[in-house]
């Protein structure tokens, strides 16, 4: 029921966030399909590339695509004042979605009995494999690359999976909300990773 209901709500949570970048990119309508749907599932086509399991599994989630359609045809028809508020609450779907699909893919490498490396890599690549890819075809700064925590949420996921904390349905919902709020607060407190610049080099050369 866990891994049905997160596949759920990622599927929905980032077939949103890819529309509504398409929208603000100003994509025609054939783009805001094309990049909710690329949004939704280029995670789990990446983690399935490298995990070795076909890619055309992704083509038997009949009723996720159809949840998908669903989801960006209703953002597309949402009303223009509704729309414009999206920085206020965009990234909390795209919270949404990281967990969900952390937790998901995390799952899906331990029912392969893959190691623990595999999984953590398995929750990194589902999580934020569909952002990467969008924000790419936008022509935008991949958030995963830049020095905000966010990869890192997927990670403890796929840590906490991996060495069977959470196994129970109620212990992946627990991890589920903790993984959003985490991913939330971290941006909203604007949480940063180590990191170096060269600019100040470059000036002095």
């Amino acid at each position: 029921m866990a891994w049905e209901m997160l596949s759920i709500i990622g599927t929905i949570a980032f077939a949103v966030s890819g529309a509504i970048v398409a929208m603000e990119e100003e994509y025609d309508l054939f783009g805001v399909y094309l990049l909710g749907i690329v949004t939704a599932f280029g995670g789990g086509a990446i983690r399935n590339l490298l995990i070795g399991v076909p890619v055309s599994a992704l083509w038997e989630q009949e009723m996720m695509f159809h949840i998908a359609l669903f989801a960006i045809t209703a953002v597309f028809l949402f009303p223009q004042d509704l729309l414009k508020h999206w920085n206020r609450w965009g990234n909390f779907f795209d919270a949404i979605g990281l967990s969900a699909f952390a937790i998901q893919g995390a799952l899906f490498a331990v029912q392969l009995g893959l190691p623990i490396s595999a999984i953590v890599v398995a929750a990194v690549l589902t999580g934020s494999g569909g952002g990467i890819v969008r924000d790419v075809l936008a022509k935008r700064k991949p958030l995963v690359l830049k020095n905000e925590i966010y990869a890192v949420w997927a990670v403890v996921t796929g840590i906490v999976i991996g060495f069977g904390i959470a196994v129970s349905d109620l212990s992946l919902y627990i991890l589920f909300v903790s993984t959003t709020i985490l991913r939330v607060i971290s941006y909203l407190y604007k949480w940063r990773l180590p990191f170096r610049t060269l600019t100040a080099l470059e000036k002095a050369a």
